[in-house]
């Protein structure tokens, strides 16, 4: 009777849950299953989107899944989700790490780990060519459009500025073009494809020189998992002194595609960067 009972408290002592607890971490669980579940877009390109052709998803999230599950020794398995669904489908364990386009806010922080950021998208403010050169403070207090509910929206709060919401893009976009606003907030890559969209029609638009927010951009793993964690941040930080990020970020982003965006920032700590956290 002694024996068993002691048995009986070994076996839920804390410290031999603790112990259990301690090795059943999930990026065990994803090295002996030998395979990455890395979640991406159903369809948002240039980021994760079907090919017309072959109907398999094509973009940089999809690269970028590809390249962390080479680096960490795994076979890739793509899970597509919605916008809607990115967040939960970390929380309840469905997807290993989710690689789409994911910026880092209060909100998601707290529901959700992040990776150090792999490259910081701006908020920008498209406005008629001859404001381009007006400083942030010329703005204040003027109206400036977006979309509604969009961390464009709250950028505009940031900078003092009154927000007109629409929406959809589309219509925020119309707001500057009908003078109802001085500016439209969007992130640099619809902004880019808006000021060329404008030029066809004869309209001059410009960005201006400073961006409204930033937003670093990560890969998202469940809370509560520091060895996947540690082990994502250290294969982002080979990728990028291999080039390897550089080069995706070339084929679907870079200054010969439509976006003609250049990545500026190399992996780094999120504390490292100096920027004000959007809700």
């Amino acid at each position: 009777m002694k024996l068993k009972s002691l048995s009986l408290a070994l076996l839920i002592s804390p410290l031999a849950l603790s112990t259990l607890t301690a090795q059943a971490d999930m990026l065990s669980d994803i090295q002996a299953r030998g395979q990455l579940n890395c979640g991406v877009y159903s369809d948002v390109p240039p980021f994760s989107s079907p090919d017309p052709q072959t109907r398999q998803l094509v973009g940089m999230d999809v690269d970028l899944c590809g390249a962390l599950a080479k680096q960490m020794g795994l076979k890739l398995n793509l899970m597509p989700t919605s916008v809607e669904a990115r967040i939960p489908v970390l929380t309840t364990g469905r997807v290993d790490v989710l690689i789409a386009n994911l910026a880092y806010t209060k909100t998601r922080a707290s529901q959700i780990q992040f990776s150090d950021p792999y490259y910081v998208a701006k908020e920008m403010l498209v406005v008629k060519a001859p404001n381009a050169g007006q400083p942030k403070s010329f703005f204040k207090d003027k109206r400036i459009s977006a979309t509604k509910g969009t961390t464009s929206e709250q950028s505009i709060y940031l900078a003092g500025a009154k927000a007109i919401t629409f929406q959809d893009t589309a219509s925020a976009y119309l707001a500057l073009q009908q003078n109802k606003s001085v500016g439209f907030v969007t992130n640099t890559m619809t902004a880019v494809k808006m000021i060329d969209q404008a030029k066809k029609g004869g309209v001059d638009l410009a960005m201006t020189s400073f961006p409204m927010a930033l937003e670093p951009i990560g890969v998202g793993m469940k809370q509560g998992e520091p060895a996947l964690l540690a082990k994502v941040n250290e294969s982002l930080k080979a990728m990028d002194d291999q080039g390897v990020i550089d080069k995706i970020w070339d084929k679907w982003m870079g200054p010969n595609t439509s976006y003609k965006m250049v990545r500026e920032d190399k992996v780094q700590p999120l504390s490292a960067l100096k920027f004000q956290p959007l809700e």
